[in-house]
């Protein structure tokens, strides 16, 4: 093992040294020489990493019995798997971030900054996979949250970015209070800070330490938890990070709550307390809970990154669905369940990661061309975009869960489980099973709805404002890792059975005797049937619609403006706008938004006077469980707002009354 470590040193070295010379390289090269040190990064954790998967999982110990004790570093099959799909979204967000900025670099502004932190950010993230000594693991947890603050509030010097900052550093916080609790009941209960050590915990401790790490995690992944609202940081995040940081954040840093979901289902020993299969179906219930709340209020954004910031927790809770489906098959010993539940979870969230930070990058080349993601005011980029705009379809379809594309895979290996299990299953086990198919259907459904509203109000149609002057245009530094990640997105839909395949080392770990007959492997041969079958009717499509143009194209044409019915308006004011678009849907599902309205009558037809119509859509739980006890509490302090009154004869008479008082307590043996 020590000959391992010092094989590891220079590597570590090298990357340290790396991320500090990044401030002293000139200033054109700086994102360059950044992008340089993360791909380093990337191919030293993504070797072990790959050998992990292969059956060859790596441990070293690090013996330090002074201040942490040992220090395990262990990169198994989980911690390789996260450790590939957390690399490659940092290759293809990296490389986005070089072009993205290039307009912060003619501002003169300072880059230095967030490339080191966005190399210690990634460094982190693989420090949190593979650390397994609670001590430490926590200090690389803070580094990792105080880095992604500070990659969020990247243009500080606007008052809502620095509110979204503080908003997600003290929810962050809130998370590392519970981790804290449950790493310092472990060491209580065993003497080690050893993750592995909880294999010894007594089975009354095994329970609440469990739920103490479940609730810290879920901090970070964004789950709706009913009346403990976990998610409420991701939706002013993610819009005001830049557009890179924030397909990272989606893509990666929420996955991390879900790989400490994971690894604590593997170390600590659930089923003596009898309770796992419980915990399957609350786990189940959350995360069916928190993907239709996510997609329902995202359904209803305005805001391009906001809609799709909701449209995250929608697919924790699809991720969180797998896990709990897991846990059932755990608790009743039937492996099939197990291994559709966690191959589901594993699955899509590499999925996730590749269309969401696909559809955040289209959000910022969005931005770039518009300066602007409020829906609105958005329209017709088709024309000013014609990659970015098929690149954003795709991912669109593909987070919808339709074939030819990866959604679709993960999401039916996920029905099929819970198909299968409610045919296994009690009464009642079987009717909840079904509720949850049905759920997942809706998300599904609801997600289309979306993406129907995001896609066309952006790109189709004439755009509704005059857009400011802009020299941004399409290029290779803002399409290739569209073009990388829909590339992956399309092979994992037309080639299922080989990416299920990787996932065999993972799943070993959960499942005792795992195998890949677990699989029903004329299941997956099926869905890439389906997939293929898609491709080929795309295909004929395009034929017939090249045959088209070919006929046609000589044609002369006639362009005119499109019939008013008798009401000359201009026709980008005829169109659909955000709110129209989910009128109905917003009426039908009322009693769960909350969604404040300005200027509802209009009396007139036609109004000879200008009008308007706002809508400002806000997240209920948020509202009423944060949002006002904060109020509350914010009026109850302001009573005290004598005392600092700026006068320093008064602070001096505190002084003396706080120690009078003192006096007299110790006077009268009361402290």
């Amino acid at each position: 093992m020590d000959e391992i470590a010092l094989k590891l040193l220079p590597l570590v070295v090298a990357m340290l040294l790396g991320s500090v010379l990044i401030a002293l390289v000139e200033t054109k090269l700086k994102s360059l020489f950044a992008y340089v040190v993360l791909v380093i990064i990337v191919i030293g954790s993504s070797v072990p990493a790959i050998r992990a998967l292969a059956g060859h999982p790596l441990e070293v110990i690090i013996k330090n019995p002074q201040v942490f004790g040992d220090i395990p570093i262990r990169i198994d099959a989980l911690s390789g798997w996260f450790i590939l799909i957390i690399n490659l979204t940092m290759l293809t967000g990296g490389f986005y971030g070089i072009g993205y900025l290039k307009a912060y670099r003619k501002e003169n502004t300072n880059l230095s900054l967030h490339w080191i932190l966005m190399v210690i950010f990634h460094l982190s993230m693989l420090s949190v996979c593979v650390i397994q000594n609670g001590l430490l693991f926590l200090i690389a947890w803070e580094i990792m949250s105080l880095s992604s603050m500070l990659l969020v509030i990247f243009e500080h010097y606007k008052p809502e970015t620095l509110r979204a900052g503080l908003n997600y550093l003290v929810q962050m916080h809130l998370s590392v209070v519970l981790l804290t609790l449950g790493v310092a009941g472990l060491y209580l209960q065993t003497q080690s800070f050893d993750f592995s050590s909880a294999m010894q915990l007594d089975n009354a401790a095994i329970l609440p330490l469990f739920i103490l790490l479940f609730l810290g995690f879920a901090f970070k992944a964004g789950f709706m938890l009913g009346f403990i609202p976990l998610h409420t940081w991701l939706p002013h995040a993610h819009p005001a990070a830049p557009s890179h940081v924030s397909g990272i954040m989606s893509g990666v840093m929420i996955k991390i709550g879900i790989f400490g979901i994971l690894r604590m289902i593997l170390l600590f020993p659930l089923s003596k307390t009898g309770y796992l299969e419980i915990i399957g179906w609350i786990i189940l219930g959350v995360s069916l809970a928190s993907g239709l709340y996510g997609v329902m209020l995202a359904i209803i954004q305005h805001n391009l990154k906001k809609l799709l910031a909701y449209h995250s927790i929608e697919n924790i809770g699809i991720i969180g669905m797998g896990i709990g489906l897991g846990c059932i098959g755990l608790g009743i010993d039937n492996p099939y369940l197990s291994a559709a539940g966690f191959a589901s979870a594993l699955l899509h969230t590499l999925n996730h990661s590749l269309f969401k930070s696909s559809l955040f990058y289209a959000a910022g080349n969005v931005y770039r061309a518009a300066h602007t993601l409020n829906l609105e005011s958005l329209g017709g980029l088709f024309r000013k975009m014609p990659h970015t705009a098929l690149l954003f379809l795709l991912s669109a379809l593909a987070i919808c869960g339709l074939p030819p594309f990866n959604g679709f895979i993960s999401e039916f290996i996920l029905y099929g489980g819970l198909y299968q299990g409610s045919l296994h299953a009690r009464p009642v086990g079987a009717l909840l099973l079904i509720l949850t198919i049905l759920g997942l259907a809706l998300i599904g459904g609801l997600a289309m709805l979306c993406f129907t509203k995001a896609f066309g109000i952006v790109f189709l149609g004439k755009g509704r404002k005059p857009l400011p002057e802009s020299d941004w245009q399409e290029g290779p530094g803002n399409l290739i890792p569209l073009y990388v990640n829909s590339g992956l997105i399309l092979a994992i839909g037309l080639f299922p059975a080989t990416f299920v395949k990787f996932l065999s080392a993972p799943l070993a770990l959960f499942i005792p005797n795992f195998n890949l007959s677990f699989f029903n492997f004329e299941l997956l041969d099926n869905l890439q049937q389906v997939s293929r079958a898609t491709v080929g009717l795309l295909a004929v499509s395009l034929i017939m619609l090249g045959i088209r143009y070919i006929v046609t194209h000589r044609t002369v044409q006639e362009v005119a403006p499109t019939w008013g019915c008798g009401y000359n308006g201009g026709a980008e004011r005829m169109q659909y706008t955000a709110t129209s678009f989910v009128r109905m849907y917003r009426k039908l599902a009322a009693p769960v938004l909350l969604v404040h309205r300005k200027n509802v009558e209009f009396p007139e037809i036609f109004p000879h006077e200008k009008r308007t119509y706002e809508t400002h859509p806000e997240d209920a739980l948020e509202a009423n469980l944060i949002d006002i006890p904060i109020d509350l509490m914010q009026r109850f302090l302001s009573f005290f707002r004598f005392i600092q009154n700026g006068k320093i004869q008064n602070y001096l008479l505190y002084g003396l009354v706080f120690l009078f008082l003192i006096g007299l307590l110790s006077w009268s043996k009361l402290i």
